[in-house]
């Protein structure tokens, strides 16, 4: 096995790595404190073709595979965990599933511009009453002749308040349970779409998301993704890469909680010596370490799957439960080594610590992670 990257991944992840330290690093606690859009850093990684990484060219995507990708996301959630986000789901959640399962007319209006980074995508699963159990779908979408009428809600969806289009699913037969939703791509500025401010919460807060209600919105048929029915398995499919970039988000932020702790422990000084000559600090620092670069492999891994075309849920699902809770123990270890300027907004430890947690929960919670990694290793 090859762990080697290519010259065309080296050098993304070079210049990348560049582009955050100067663009996203020194502006990220800003927009935290703020909940600023970072709008400036989305549009310069448009111009990178970053909003479409590896969607191919003729769609306005930068044709590159999805270990590149990985390496992206990694790169700007270091500089940046909410870029990091806003990124991942326009590329993994709205313009991939357009691209796997969209038409050619889908793919002209919903995913060109989508990729170039001219619009904005999000994606519509998740409900009140549907989160980990998404065929407990309340929305629904009834046929009327040439378009669907559709009325529901949805909330938690990233993006949302800027995004141009939806990739939204919708019960269309409601006694068919999972096997009766439906996907549809709605623009946002569809008569009887709603929504809502964007939501406040405990990290990621210049990644704004919101709420969204739809009253009697009717949506073309030709906007229907694939054939009634199969929503469940657009979604599934669409989680699967989803997956990879969370998994790689939360090895970013990590690597700047582990970065950040190394650069303080050889700044702060206790006992008359800085604190890395310190046993216990060499042990958390190696600890962190380890755990980093196990959690890059596993993403590496299912990203290479990916590229290879064979399907990854299993391993995708263990690189985003590994990486997201390496992220919470990593983070936590690297505001410990600050001490007590770890839990002061002086320092982005503490921020880190809080970008990290909600790894854990979205794009499927490390229980439904543990459910299909089990249920795939037990299968008869």
């Amino acid at each position: 096995m090859n762990f080697e990257l290519t010259d065309v991944q080296r050098e993304i992840q070079r210049t990348i790595r560049e582009v955050a330290a100067k663009e996203l690093t020194p502006h990220a606690r800003k927009w935290d404190e703020t909940h600023a859009w970072p709008t400036d850093a989305v549009k310069m990684l448009s111009e990178l073709s970053l909003l479409g990484v590896a969607i191919p060219e003729q769609y306005g995507g930068a044709g590159l595979d999805n270990v590149c990708y990985a390496i992206a996301v990694e790169e700007i959630s270091r500089g940046c965990a909410s870029t990091g986000v806003i990124v991942s789901v326009n590329n993994s959640l709205y313009c991939d599933p357009v691209m796997k399962f969209g038409t050619e007319a889908q793919k002209e209006q919903f995913l060109t511009p989508f990729a170039r980074g001219e619009k904005l995508g999000c994606f519509g699963l998740t409900e009140p009453e549907a989160g980990s159990d998404a065929g407990a779908q309340k929305t629904v979408a009834v046929r009327r002749g040439d378009e669907y009428v559709i009325n529901g809600s949805k909330n938690w969806i990233t993006n949302g308040p800027k995004a141009d289009a939806i990739v939204l699913f919708a019960m269309t037969n409601k006694e068919a349970g999972h096997k009766g939703i439906t996907a549809f791509l709605v623009p946002t500025n569809t008569p009887g779409f709603i929504r809502a401010e964007p939501d406040k919460k405990m990290g990621i807060s210049a990644a704004w998301s919101c709420s969204m209600f739809f009253e009697d919105m009717r949506v073309p048929a030709k906007y229907r993704l694939g054939e009634e029915g199969e929503g469940f398995k657009v979604a599934m499919s669409t989680l699967d890469g989803g997956r990879l970039g969370i998994a790689a988000q939360a090895v970013g932020i990590a690597r700047a909680a582990y970065e950040e702790a190394v650069q303080y422990s050889g700044d702060r000084k206790s006992f008359g010596k800085p604190i890395r000559e310190h046993q216990a600090i060499q042990f958390m620092i190696a600890d962190m370490a380890t755990e980093l670069d196990a959690a890059r492999l596993l993403v590496w891994r299912a990203a290479l799957m990916k590229d290879k075309g064979v399907r990854h849920s299993s391993e995708s699902a263990m690189a985003k439960l590994y990486a997201s809770e390496m992220a919470s123990r990593v983070t936590n270890k690297a505001l410990q080594v600050h001490g007590g300027m770890g839990y002061s907004k002086e320092m982005d430890a503490e921020r880190h610590v809080r970008d990290a947690r909600i790894t854990e929960i979205y794009e499927g919670t490390s229980e439904i992670q543990r459910i299909v990694i089990s249920t795939h290793l037990l299968k008869e």
